[in-house]
């Protein structure tokens, strides 16, 4: 039998259909986008997180000579939110990512496989899920209502 799989998600066609807490962390995602550390790649990437307290953490990719040694923008902040903030529930995470470049072209960068496994890993241990923002420079946005959306066979604790 033959299955196929729907993803809900929302289009914005720019900022300013977000609401204000949304265009706060679509604001705090990018200013650290700026901060990030890719000398390699040259692809910057900030994120920017909302606990339940109403506070909101941001993180951006930093990058190493020994490749597999850099960190993606939204683990950098997941971990330290976690090694934090272990009881606070993550509500949003907001993700602004493109080259250092920027062109009008750039389509909204999802994250990558390892943070796809990562958030499922911060939904599954909060019995919640997160809203999840993803756009580069150019203000297109797509949210989606959980990880699962961007990642429906997920791995998790239950497999082991």
């Amino acid at each position: 039998m033959k299955k196929d799989i729907q993803i809900s998600y929302e289009y914005f066609k720019n900022s300013s259909e977000l609401n204000d807490i949304e265009k706060k962390l679509f604001e705090r995602a990018k200013v650290a986008r700026e901060n990030a550390y890719a000398p390699y790649s040259e692809f910057l990437v900030g994120c920017s997180v909302l606990l339940e307290n109403g506070e909101i953490y941001s993180g951006n990719n930093q990058e190493n000579a020994a490749f597999p040694s850099g960190l993606c923008a939204e683990r950098t902040a997941l971990f330290w939110i976690g090694a934090n903030f272990p009881d606070q529930k993550i509500k949003k995470i907001f993700i602004v990512g493109g080259p250092k470049e920027f062109s009008e072209k750039n389509p909204p960068i999802p994250p990558c496989g390892a943070c796809r496994q990562s958030l499922i890993e911060y939904e599954t241990k909060q019995n919640e899920d997160i809203d999840l923002y993803f756009s580069s420079m150019n203000d297109e946005i797509v949210k989606v209502n959980s990880i699962k959306d961007l990642l429906p066979f997920t791995f998790d604790a239950t497999f082991l």
